[in-house]
């Protein structure tokens, strides 16, 4: 088994990852912070807020979501990438690559 535990499959990867307590708890703060910032977008659209103030909180929203891809990543790098590294399984660097790929278009 990889470093990221299969559990119950993920429909794409067939991959589920077992989180660490603060891990969990950090990542499930961001994302609920983020879910508020996005019902402000909605009621900021419904009150019809002038144009640019939505969009510096889009950008507000959208650089919350890349803190959270940072701290997946680097929890998967230096978990998941590295365990199966050391067990042999190089494709899970290919995947790496792929995902980096997508990140930054």
């Amino acid at each position: 088994m990889d470093g990221c535990e299969e559990k119950e499959s993920c429909p794409l990867c067939g991959k589920k990852k077992e989180r660490s307590g603060p891990e969990y708890r950090s990542l499930i703060n961001r994302l609920s912070r983020i879910e508020g910032q996005v019902r402000g977008l909605k009621r900021m659209v419904e009150e019809s807020a002038y144009c640019t103030d939505i969009m510096r909180q889009v950008s507000a929203v959208t650089a919350a979501l890349n803190a959270v891809n940072r701290e997946l990543m680097t929890s998967h790098i230096r978990g998941c990438v590295t365990e199966d590294i050391r067990e042999g399984n190089y494709e899970t660097v290919d995947d790496l690559i792929a995902t980096l790929q997508k990140l930054m278009k």
